[in-house]
């Protein structure tokens, strides 16, 4: 069992959700509850990244990496923010 958690960390550390965008000639990461302080811009649009919300409920049974997701992987940019409240 050890050998197979192991071998599923790795997969998924190869895998990677991490979809960083560059807006502008800027990079914008990806940012979790635990760092949305130091990653969210208050400018860009963010969502939630789908690709780790559905590695979070395939590993839910280590605990381990659905915490690591949520804190510091959960929401990935996706543009500027219009300027009009309301529109996309």
């Amino acid at each position: 069992m050890y050998k197979v958690f192991i071998l599923l960390s790795m997969c998924l550390l190869l895998a990677g959700c991490n979809n960083t965008k560059t807006i502008n000639g800027v990079t914008y990461d990806v940012y979790g509850l635990a760092n949305m302080d130091d990653k969210k811009n208050p400018n860009i649009e963010y969502e939630i990244s789908t690709g780790s919300v559905i590695t979070a409920v395939i590993f839910s049974e280590t605990v381990v990496i659905p915490l690591y997701i949520l804190g510091v992987d959960l929401w990935q940019p996706v543009g500027v923010k219009s300027a009009i409240k309301g529109s996309i």
